[in-house]
């Protein structure tokens, strides 16, 4: 029997728990195709998602998704500040379902880097002026880490306006059919930028201690968990590390996971940096299941699901990184972009049978 393709079920506040198929989860992952630039979901969304849960995952977590327009990476991110968008969204949830898969929902804010050009080929990695579509930029504080455009600092009253956002997001995701939501606090984005020291040099009650720079992930989560239905599973993910001095650390990191089990948040996934000169290894295979694997250590015995991300690539590779006690489960991302049967592949790979390979029924001929 393959961990990978066993099932699992996702702890809820109602005791009853969300059934996974498998442990194969899709990653979230900008595609920067709004191109109206209104966050709107497109039909290239409703393709590739849904590509993705026929291909076999057990979960599939939608792209950063802002919070409010101004949270955007680019003007061509979606978003989930209005009826249109939720509406839009929701004919992509319906096709994950039907297909046999979970829909999520990663919600996010980027902070200071957003209103950058889209990561596309062609395209430069910097900000977009005002002139041309873009927008003020806000931050835990101003600061040149990013080398984009000058953030400007947020005020108390906008703090306040942000976990009011965020809450309001996470009513319009269950509305749109999503079955969890993840809050993005990893790779740089606005979250983090609150909890790294490199990027919050505030003096108020959200900048210092570790206690101060973690209070806004506090307070938003207990405000999108007391919005989120009951049976619906809260999830978070977290740069574990941010690979240098002075910054963002592993130990804060299993400290605060511990700290967000307690306020409702069951499943966590484990990226890495995103602020400041990146002094890790190389990357290379499963060059961040270490990460998983403390937090995890950390959270053991209080039935949360941790998932490892980072170039993971194969079936094999994946069903170690689970038998061998790293994390509960994968996030699959540039290889499921590669092949959004991936799922599917791995199954194949690691023997399960044909009758129960998680692939959609209709694409059976794809067993051989």
């Amino acid at each position: 029997m393959s961990t990978l393709f066993s099932p699992v079920t996702l702890s809820t506040p109602d005791g009853d728990g969300l059934a996974l198929r498998n442990r194969a989860v899709v990653a979230p992952m900008c595609q920067y195709s709004v191109d109206a630039e209104d966050g709107v979901p497109t039909d290239w969304h409703l393709s590739h998602l849904g590509a993705l849960a026929a291909g076999g995952f057990g979960l599939v977590i939608a792209e950063a998704t802002a919070v409010v327009p101004e949270g955007r990476i680019s003007p061509r991110d979606t978003g989930l500040w209005n009826d249109e968008q939720t509406r839009a969204w929701k004919r992509i949830t319906d096709l994950i379902r039907a297909n046999g898969s979970v829909p999520g929902l990663q919600l996010a804010h980027a902070g200071a880097k957003a209103s950058t050009e889209p990561m596309l080929p062609g395209l430069r990695e910097a900000s977009v002026p005002e002139s041309e579509g873009g927008w003020q930029t806000v931050s835990s504080s101003v600061s040149d880490v990013f080398g984009l455009a000058p953030a400007r600092e947020l005020t108390g009253e906008d703090i306040e306006q942000l976990v009011a956002d965020w809450a309001a997001a996470a009513r319009r995701a269950d509305e749109a059919g999503f079955d969890v939501v993840q809050i993005h606090a990893a790779h740089g984005y606005l979250l983090h930028q609150f909890l790294s020291p490199l990027a919050n040099t505030r003096t108020d009650e959200y900048g210092g201690s570790y206690e101060n720079r973690t209070r806004l992930v506090k307070r938003i989560v207990e405000a999108v968990r007391a919005e989120w239905p009951a049976h619906k599973p809260l999830a978070i993910r977290f740069s574990g590390t941010d690979w240098t001095e002075d910054g963002w650390t592993l130990a804060e990191t299993v400290r605060l996971a511990g700290e967000l089990r307690a306020l409702g948040v069951t499943a966590f996934d484990i990226s890495s940096a995103g602020i400041g000169r990146y002094a890790g290894p190389k990357s290379g295979p499963g060059y961040q299941t270490a990460l998983a694997a403390a937090v995890r250590a950390g959270l053991e015995g209080t039935d949360s699901f941790v998932t490892a991300v980072g170039m993971i690539t194969t079936g094999v590779q994946a069903e170690h990184v689970l038998v061998t006690g790293q994390a509960d489960g994968v996030a699959i991302a540039r290889a499921a972009l590669e092949n959004p049967h991936w799922a599917a592949v791995a199954a194949r790979e690691l023997g399960v049978p044909a009758e129960e390979n998680p692939r959609a029924t209709p694409l059976w001929r794809g067993h051989w």
